[in-house]
């Protein structure tokens, strides 16, 4: 090896490259790394457990594996994942403790990671929570794969495995994943015949996982934070809409997707352009509000906004109770809000069933002096004047009562962009009409005296789904 080494050398420039590849494949190192996390993108979660296997291509040279006390809550649904419990971390090391280890056994190596984003990121994170700056160059056995494995129907850990008969030990254990991923990074040295793994480490080389019409310098710009995402094409129109939780994070993601719709928006994206949030809540309102502005090409769901009617109620001269629906937009104050004119009237029908309203004075009939009802006796007479407007407008009163929890006004308040900002969401009477951020130190008692704050929004079944899902979270953890 070392004689044709100098071979090479004596050649001159044409064979300079050769040489650097076969060097750069017998000499260097590689830490093979997994985690397993508390979930909550990899700003906000902490290492549960962790392995790393420093190998040098040929043969495992050393291992290091450990659970990590993450010193926080581990939710239910990662603990039925990955079998980790809280009990498990109970007495292990906080990672702190393992610092210095994972330095020692990564210094001087090639970081290797199924997603290598993901699981540098989050231990990235936790050195800077140190305050130490952990700097590794990276390789990723995903973008690997699509290169040297290409044409599978998805590059997760599970099914590269499959395709290429590894067997994984402990499939979404620290150590059984990091054991698939250097049998695989094995395999990918083996069947590297066009030196793609050393294309992807030479310093000049392009990320070739970036969309041809996109700089890179976009993509390294981007803020690892909540917000909206906009993907725009060469005319700088938007042609996807996403939020996230870590931007720069969700948005490289879709450059691994193979699905034909990801590859095909993501050959269309010149450029990348974002909204910070401060939070999820905030993000998805957002998102959901500029899918139905701009209606992107690529954003299938939400796109229709469709029209919103109100449902109202008044007093007429004889002072008895009526029940309408008309478009939201011709409601001052809605009781209750629905998103089609057969879901209002259907509403009203049940509770004239229910308690025995007239439809007449519920505008399901217009014409006929008395209701249908009383002609067939299953009305108490309101609108033949037989019974009193007092009587009849308690029985309206009642049927109205569930809604009276829709009507309330809330102010949600959640984290701003920076430390001195509070982002708030605003309902009034039961209507979203919008989100916003605000200093700290302002005080309000009102929530309407927000609405100077508030960006206005519209109000449609998309957001109200969101919120509804928001507060149900919120009261399920006593948090509202």
């Amino acid at each position: 090896m070392i004689k044709l080494f100098s071979i090479l050398r004596k050649l001159g420039q044409n064979y300079g490259k050769i040489y650097f590849i076969l060097r750069l494949n017998r000499f260097s190192m590689y830490s093979i790394v997994d985690i397993e996390t508390t979930g909550n993108g990899y700003k906000g979660q902490k290492i549960t457990e962790i392995s790393i296997f420093l190998f040098d291509g040929q043969k495992v040279i050393d291992e290091f594996t450990s659970l990590v006390n993450p010193e926080r809550k581990i939710p239910n649904y990662i603990s039925n994942l990955t079998g980790i419990t809280e009990a498990m971390v109970s007495n292990a090391p906080k990672f702190y403790e393992i610092a210095k280890k994972v330095v020692e056994i990564t210094k001087d190596a090639i970081f290797v990671a199924h997603n290598v984003h993901f699981d540098y990121g989050v231990i990235r994170e936790e050195f800077k929570r140190l305050g130490f700056n952990f700097n590794r160059k990276k390789l990723c056995t995903v973008r690997l794969s699509r290169k040297i494995i290409p044409d599978l129907s998805s590059y997760s850990l599970g099914n590269i495995c499959d395709s290429e008969g590894i067997i994984i030990a402990e499939r979404h254990r620290a150590k059984g994943d990091a054991e698939a991923t250097l049998e695989l990074f094995r395999k990918l040295i083996e069947r590297d015949k066009n030196f793609t793994i050393n294309s992807f480490l030479h310093p000049k080389s392009r990320d070739v996982a970036l969309p041809p019409l996109l700089d890179k310098v976009v993509v390294d710009n981007l803020p690892e934070t909540y917000g909206v995402y906009y993907f725009r094409n060469t005319q700088k129109e938007v042609i996807y809409v996403g939020k996230a939780n870590n931007i720069k994070q969700r948005v490289i993601s879709h450059f691994y997707d193979k699905k034909k719709k990801e590859r095909t928006m993501c050959l269309e994206t010149a450029d990348i352009s974002y909204k910070e949030t401060g939070s999820e809540i905030l993000a998805l309102l957002h998102e959901s509000s500029e899918i139905k502005h701009f209606y992107p090409k690529f954003n299938r769901a939400q796109r229709r906004s469709g029209e919103a009617f109100g449902l109202f109620s008044y007093k007429d001269r004889n002072g008895i109770l009526h029940l309408a629906f008309d478009r939201l937009k011709l409601v001052p104050n809605p009781i209750v809000k629905f998103y089609s004119m057969i879901e209002c009237s259907k509403t009203l029908e049940k509770m004239c069933a229910q308690f025995e309203l007239c439809p007449k004075f519920c505008h399901l009939e217009t014409k006929a002096n008395t209701c249908f009802h009383f002609q067939i006796k299953k009305c108490r007479g309101i609108c033949s004047g037989k019974e009193t407007s007092e009587n009849y407008n308690k029985r309206v009163h009642k049927a109205l009562q569930p809604f009276n929890l829709q009507t309330e006004n809330l102010v949600l308040k959640e984290k701003g962009r920076t430390r001195n900002e509070i982002g708030i969401v605003l309902i009034l009477n039961g209507i979203y009409r919008g989100f916003g951020f605000i200093n700290k130190d302002i005080k309000i008692e009102k929530p309407e005296e927000y609405e100077r704050y508030i960006q206005p929004k519209k109000d449609n079944r998309d957001i109200k789904r969101i919120l509804t899902s928001y507060i149900a979270k919120k009261i399920d953890s006593n948090l509202l």
